[in-house]
């Protein structure tokens, strides 16, 4: 595995709880190999407690891991562009909420803002996608993320196709890997896939 040492991570979190424990581990991968990690949380993470954990709870967690405390505002967040930039931005997991507001332009949250401000120096921007309209209305955004210049996908696939025929989720287990593909500027493929392997089903 290449060593992330020097580099300067931001990693965006916003509300799909029940993905947390499946990025916690990434993080500390990311920290493990030498990355500097900068986490960015929306405004649903800082303000929701659900039956996943407390809201206090995950941003302790998450500061304990890098080292380093939240990005919580927009303020915030803007230096990460031009003063002091980001090797790579990731988000996940990314809602399509979030995704919506994004492919769109929009800049309404921490995360958003870090991520525009990493475009502007066109350093990559990687999304691990956990959303349940992902083949529904939401399918125009991700299509419309998925051609744009510097963004990159975590490879994602439909988390239960019967039971939720729309939603798509990140396989974030490949989080590391495609970050180091989106440095190279290139795209770890293939992009779509099962969301579970045979081995985990």
């Amino acid at each position: 595995m290449t060593s992330f040492k020097g580099r300067r991570i931001g990693f965006g979190l916003t509300g799909s709880h029940c993905t947390y424990e499946e990025v916690m581990p990434q993080i500390e991968k990311l920290v493990s190999l030498g990355a500097e990690v900068i986490p960015v949380v929306s405004y649903t993470v800082q303000t929701t407690s659900t039956r996943f954990g407390e809201s206090e709870e995950w941003i302790k967690r998450i500061e304990d891991i890098t080292g380093n405390p939240v990005v919580d505002t927009i303020v915030k967040a803007e230096p990460l562009g031009p003063k002091l930039p980001l090797d790579c931005m990731i988000i996940a997991p990314m809602t399509g909420n979030s995704m919506s507001k994004f492919a769109n332009a929009m800049n309404e949250s921490p995360v958003l803002m870090a991520a525009k401000a990493t475009m502007r120096n066109h350093r990559p921007v990687v999304l691990g996608i956990s959303t349940n309209d992902a083949l529904g209305l939401n399918g125009v955004n991700l299509m419309r993320l998925m051609a744009a210049k510097d963004i990159y996908f975590i490879p994602f696939g439909q988390d239960d196709p019967i039971g939720k025929p729309s939603s798509m989720v990140a396989r974030m287990e490949q989080l590391v890997d495609t970050v180091l593909a989106a440095l190279k500027g290139e795209q770890l493929q293939p992009v779509i896939v099962e969301k579970f392997r045979d081995s985990e089903k």
